[in-house]
């Protein structure tokens, strides 16, 4: 039986993210709210809301999957290193794309933070979402064909 606590974590949580894992280059969309003032005598406020994106480096995923896990971000803007901490299923978090999966050998890449140049750069492993997914099912169905139709023509 679950509790109400329960029931309402699993309607917050999110079911179309992408599988992120440290060095990969992400770029997440956020919303955010701006205040727009209309006169200094009105005392009514516009809310306006906007989507802000941030593309860096995913240094840590901590937390696991559940509500509370979150990603953190590295990126390096005029030579001074940005980091931002987005909770992975935030309502204020549009979409998360991953632009590159870097290869690492960690879980939290915190060294990238004291390293810089071409010592902090990650290799690249080649990433393509939509046919890591279909191409495994592809290829069983063609080996599994061949072997039969070999077989069919020796046998004639």
């Amino acid at each position: 039986m679950a509790t109400k606590l329960e029931t309402f974590i699993k309607s917050q949580l999110k079911t179309n993210l992408p599988d992120i894992r440290p060095g990969d280059t992400v770029r997440i969309y956020q919303k955010i709210k701006e205040v727009s003032k209309k006169s200094k005598s009105s005392v009514t406020k516009e809310y306006k809301e906007r989507i802000q994106t941030f593309e860096g480096l995913v240094i840590a995923k901590k937390h696991g999957k559940g509500i509370g896990s979150t990603i953190a971000v590295r990126k390096v803007i005029s030579g001074i290193g940005v980091e931002k901490t987005f909770p992975f299923h935030s309502p204020t978090i549009e979409k998360i794309e991953i632009i590159k999966r870097g290869r690492v050998r960690r879980a939290k890449l915190y060294y990238l933070r004291k390293v810089k140049g071409r010592k902090a750069r990650l290799k690249t492993k080649e990433f393509t979402e939509s046919v890591v997914k279909e191409k495994p099912i592809e290829e069983k169905k063609e080996k599994t064909e061949k072997p039969k139709e070999i077989k069919e023509k020796m046998g004639e």
